[in-house]
């Protein structure tokens, strides 16, 4: 079993209120960009809460794993942004 300092406990338990707040902000909206800030902030805390993890288990794999997915996010938000601008693909 994996055996895990209690500080990063804490760490994990913050950033998971901080995405439940950002899911609340995706949520109730009131316009389509504060909704793609609330999404891409999410996708942001995702991506620090896999490296505090990768971090806390000594793992490298999780690391990794947060760089494609930061990728991926940009990639995301970038073709969000530009149909949001009334652009084509």
């Amino acid at each position: 079993m994996i055996e895990i300092e209690p500080i990063y406990l804490t760490v994990l338990g913050l950033l998971i209120l901080s995405i439940t707040l950002c899911i609340i902000r995706v949520f109730k909206g009131p316009t389509a960009p504060d909704r793609v800030v609330g999404l891409d902030t999410i996708n942001t805390l995702v991506i620090v809460g896999m490296l505090v993890f990768g971090i806390a288990t000594r793992s490298v794999i999780y690391i990794d794993v947060a760089i494609v997915y930061a990728l991926l996010s940009y990639i995301s938000t970038l073709f969000i942004a530009k149909y949001l601008e009334g652009g084509e693909f």
